[in-house]
């Protein structure tokens, strides 16, 4: 898989069913409950319509018309405050550890930036290891307690980035 071909892009219509395809797939690789997290997100299958308007973006990882990961910005739920939340940041397998990573966290921290959000908040598992050195590399840092209600309480480590 040549790094050149693969780009970070808005998402598409068409790439509705498989974003929620590849991050079911990345959930029961990682054995993440399929309850209290995003694999049961009914926005998990209209993820076009759902980060569709100028607060919230979603962007994927493509190479040709295969989606290998995504990450987007939307307001954190149930917050009252100018906090984004980082939802659904998953790449399968043959995406990881190719610097991807970075890139797709400072696109949508720009975005969350040009949109006026104060904070980036965030939710993931306590043995997503490289998932949190990566959050902490782009200045993320743990909290004691969770934001808002995401719904997600499968999700036991939070973290909170200033913008």
């Amino acid at each position: 898989m040549g790094k050149d071909t693969i780009v970070i892009r808005e998402i598409e219509l068409k790439d509705n069913p498989k974003i929620a395809k590849a991050v079911r797939s990345v959930l029961i690789e990682m054995g993440v409950p399929k309850v209290g997290t995003a694999y049961e997100d009914v926005s998990l299958d209209c993820m076009t319509e759902t980060y569709s308007n100028s607060k919230t973006k979603y962007f994927v990882l493509a190479q040709g018309q295969e989606i290998l990961g995504g990450a987007g910005i939307s307001p954190l739920d149930n917050y009252e405050g100018n906090v984004c939340e980082l939802q659904k940041m998953y790449f399968l397998p043959e995406a990881r550890g190719k610097g991807f990573g970075i890139k797709m966290m400072t696109i949508c921290l720009d975005f969350a930036k040009s949109a006026g959000y104060e904070h980036c908040y965030l939710e993931t598992m306590p043995y997503m290891n490289d998932a949190r050195k990566l959050y902490q590399k782009v200045g993320f840092e743990f909290i004691d307690k969770p934001m808002g209600n995401t719904g997600h309480y499968s999700c036991t480590v939070w973290m909170l980035k200033k913008l």
